[in-house]
């Protein structure tokens, strides 16, 4: 069953979003209006070290009122690259300038209402640079072992779904054996 956007106008927009506004045509002829909210591309990274340890970032999300754990994460400015965007944030956020990104995964966290996509880098090395320039983003930065991810996950000190769901795999691929 596959709707149709007939037309789609912006009812408000900055720097970071837009608001729109769609007219939908469903299966069946009957239309609906559909408001979305349309992002620029996230780009999101890490480092996962010899000892299996993730490094990751402690800190409040204000809209939520929620504490937890994320991975190092930013829009993708215009015309960047966003391998480039995702080793720019984590030196940003961390200090750590990562060795050579892998892509881990894409996704979209809200797709029913947004077109945000999330783009999800990992190195298995990284270089500390020195105290990170938006310290403001994070209360502290952890190295925090992958073993205890899925924990962390269900006792809900990881709320962002991208980011259960990039740590779940970095767990996967670096600790199925074990």
């Amino acid at each position: 069953m596959q709707w149709t956007k007939q037309n789609e106008q912006t009812v408000y927009e900055n720097r970071w979003f837009s608001v729109n506004l769609a007219d939908v045509e469903l299966p069946d002829g009957r239309h609906l209006d559909h408001f979305l909210i349309r992002l620029r591309p996230v780009a999101v990274a890490t480092v996962v070290n010899e000892a299996n340890e993730v490094l990751l970032l402690w800190r409040h999300r204000f809209i939520t009122d929620s504490w937890g754990w994320e991975l190092a994460a930013g829009v993708v400015e215009d015309g960047e690259d966003v391998a480039t965007a995702a080793a720019r944030e984590l030196e940003e956020e961390t200090g750590w300038r990562p060795g050579p990104l892998h892509h881990l995964m894409s996704v979209e966290p809200s797709n029913g209402l947004t077109d945000a996509r999330h783009h999800i880098y990992w190195s298995d090395r990284g270089e500390y640079v020195g105290h990170p320039v938006d310290d403001f983003e994070s209360d502290r930065r952890e190295w925090v072992p992958l073993k205890v991810v899925p924990d962390l996950i269900a006792r809900g000190e990881v709320p962002a779904a991208n980011m259960a769901a990039a740590l779940l795999l970095l767990h996967h691929l670096r600790l199925a054996d074990d």
